[in-house]
């Protein structure tokens, strides 16, 4: 077995040739979003805005048995409220949230699946980082603590990882290629790009990408609590002081087409998808590497054919683990140099938790919003900058004028996503 390589800092010391290599333009037109800073697009673009929290006590049956009682769950939420119930016995919570976001987000669109053709040359990818947890809470509960022998005859298909996907292409008759991704916390950034590269590259003319996590089955939590990186108080990315993540649930889906679709048909566009990078840091499965992030970054950036200088802000990976943060600032001036002081920069996880496999939808979902409104989402409870995190942290909303947004994931295991966007004016 060869030794685990260190990666060296000077790999990533490049600066490639700005190619633009589109041949179609992509954007968004349809936006769906749950979360715990509200259960639409209006209410959580609110929220975000305001800087509020929707992180509180976990309503859970279990708490007393963990050492962290924290986390930002979707609250007002009534399942018959939106399914019949003889669909209910399919759909498992996140499969719900996965749902109920692309509902929003075609409605959004105000784009009809009216023909065949329209249908097959539509894609449906979403990523999730652990499928079914609150289903498998149960089946745990089942045979081991109620000694039961036999389990619900639907529960394979409900704890599927690939349940959302094809519960939405049922849902409005989508027919073109259609999966899943499963790549931890980096799951639904990698489903949109994945989106974005078919629709330009003209395998198919749109899509509905996204993801959706529940993590709080209480085997799930007991888990996150053995790592250690799990906050008892508030999510602080950037902080000296910060002590870990807060875990979210949530969902949350786009609709991507070709810009000749979208100026045809007279849809408002939130934004143009411009770019996408991913890697693997090939280094460990729980540390970070600033190699590999800064690699999906330089990569997203020569796939949206512009410069360092045009980036005016980045939503952070910003989970608020001391490892994370520091490896991810670190990242960031590597690729921008200079121009990392002139960048503002924040994490809504500290508003919205860290919502793992369907954190790169939400958190792109913030990013195109920031982009349409020109208003730069809070780093919120932040308090003293680590010296090791020299970044330009917006610890408040701030009004700014700005052509492009990057939006980083970066997942157990070393695998990465960054996208990014590009205003409509």
């Amino acid at each position: 077995m060869q030794p685990r390589r260190k990666p060296l800092l000077t790999q990533t010391r490049r600066r490639r040739k700005v190619v633009n290599m589109s041949s179609r333009r992509v954007v968004v037109t349809g936006i769906g979003v749950i979360s715990a800073l509200g259960n639409n697009r209006q209410q959580f673009e609110k929220a975000v805005f305001s800087g509020e929290s929707g992180i509180k006590r976990l309503n859970i049956p279990e708490i007393d048995r963990l050492r962290f009682k924290k986390g930002a769950q979707v609250s007002n939420f009534q399942p018959p409220d939106h399914f019949e119930e003889r669909h209910l016995m399919l759909l498992e919570r996140f499969t719900q949230f996965a749902l109920i976001a692309a509902r929003e987000a075609v409605e959004d669109s105000k784009f009809q699946f009216s023909n065949d053709k329209e249908r097959r040359r539509t894609s449906v990818i979403t990523g999730t980082g652990a499928g079914g947890q609150t289903e498998q809470d149960q089946v745990y509960k089942d045979l081991y603590k109620l000694d039961k022998n036999r389990l619900h005859p639907l529960t394979v298909p409900r704890v599927m990882s690939n349940a959302p996907t094809s519960h939405i292409s049922m849902e409005f008759g989508i027919t073109g290629p259609s999966y899943a991704i499963t790549t931890a916390c980096s799951s639904s950034s990698h489903a949109i790009g994945q989106a974005f590269w078919a629709i330009r590259s003209g395998m198919v003319d749109r899509a509905i990408a996204g993801g959706s996590e529940t993590p709080f089955g209480f085997a799930n939590l007991k888990a996150w609590e053995g790592m250690r990186v799990v906050s008892n108080d508030e999510c602080r990315p950037f902080s000296k002081d910060r002590t870990g993540m807060i875990l979210g649930e949530g969902g949350a889906m786009l609709l991507l087409e070709t810009e000749e679709s979208a100026l045809l048909r007279g849809a408002e566009i939130y934004a143009e998808i411009a770019g996408c990078g991913m890697s693997a840091d090939a280094f460990h499965i729980t540390q970070p590497s600033e190699i590999g992030a800064a690699n999906a970054m330089n990569d997203a950036l020569e796939d949206a054919g512009i410069t360092p200088e045009a980036v005016g802000y980045i939503n952070a990976h910003g989970t608020a683990t001391l490892a994370n943060d520091v490896m991810e600032a670190n990242a960031i001036r590597n690729v921008f140099g200079k121009h990392t002081d002139k960048i503002p920069v924040s994490s809504t996880k500290a508003m919205h938790g860290h919502t793992l496999g369907a954190a790169g939808a939400i958190e792109a979902v913030a990013t195109i919003l920031a982009l349409k409104n020109q208003v730069i989402p809070a780093n919120i409870n932040f308090s003293e900058l680590d010296p090791d995190c020299r970044l330009n942290i917006a610890d408040k909303p701030i009004d700014h004028d700005f052509e492009a947004a990057m939006s980083n994931s970066f997942a157990f295991g070393g695998l990465n996503g960054v996208l990014i966007f590009k205003r409509r004016k």
